[in-house]
C-alpha cells in the first residue's frame, strides 16, 4: 500500500461509517455495499471511497470541496485527511440530507468541516474558489468545467464521468486529465 492508500485507511477507519448510516442499516456497515440514505441518495461503497479518496491524494492543510456530500461520510473522511489545518467545504443539494450530515458531522469534533446546501443553479462554490482538491461523488455525462474552473493551480478533481473515474490536475500550463480504472456507478450529478 502507497503512503496515500496508508492515509486514508487510517482516516477511515478513524471515522466510522456507522455513524453517517440511517439507523435501519447501521448493522452493516461494514458490508461493502452502497446503502440508500434517502432522497434517492447513497452513501457509497468503503472500497468506492477508499479508490477515489486515494486518487485525490488530499493533503494536510489543503482546501477541499466534496460535492455531493449525502451523508456527510466523505466530508468526515476527508477533514481527518486535511486536519485542522485544512478545511472541507460539503455540498448537498438535497437540504434534509445536508442538515442531517452536518448534525452527524457535529458529533465528530471536525470543526473545520461543514455541509451545506449550494446556491441554487451553481456547481460548486465559485466564490469560495480556488480548491486544493474537489471531490465528486455523483455521475457526471461529461467533465464539470465548472468544477474545474474552481481549482486552484495544484490542485486535483476527481469525479466520475460515464462510469470512470476521471482525474484532473490543473497545472501551470493547463489541465491535464487521466482515467482511473474500473467502472463505477453513481446517482447522477444534478
Amino acid at each position: 500500500m502507497n503512503r496515500a492508500g496508508r492515509r486514508v485507511s487510517v482516516a477511515m477507519n478513524a471515522t466510522p461509517r456507522a455513524d453517517y448510516l440511517p439507523p435501519d442499516v447501521r448493522h452493516r456497515a461494514a458490508e461493502d455495499a452502497p446503502f440508500p440514505i434517502g432522497h434517492g441518495a447513497t452513501n457509497s461503497q468503503p472500497s468506492t471511497v477508499a479508490a477515489m479518496l486515494q486518487l485525490l491524494d488530499p493533503r494536510p492543510g489543503d482546501r477541499v470541496l466534496d460535492v455531493g456530500a449525502g451523508s456527510g461520510w466523505t466530508t468526515a473522511i476527508l477533514a481527518r485527511l486535511v486536519g485542522s489545518g485544512g478545511s472541507v467545504l460539503g455540498l448537498e443539494i438535497v437540504p434534509d440530507l445536508a442538515e442531517v450530515a452536518a448534525e452527524r458531522m457535529s458529533g465528530h469534533d471536525l470543526t473545520w468541516a461543514t455541509v451545506e446546501v449550494p446556491a441554487a443553479g451553481v456547481l460548486g462554490d465559485p466564490d469560495r474558489a480556488p480548491f486544493d482538491r474537489i471531490l465528486v461523488s455523483a455521475m457526471a455525462q461529461e467533465l464539470p468545467e465548472a468544477l474545474v474552473a474552481q481549482l486552484r493551480v495544484g490542485g486535483r478533481l476527481v469525479a466520475p464521468v460515464q462510469g470512470r473515474l476521471l482525474v484532473v490536475d490543473r497545472t501551470p500550463s493547463g489541465v491535464r486529465t487521466s482515467q482511473a480504472p474500473g467502472y463505477y456507478r453513481f446517482v447522477p450529478l444534478r
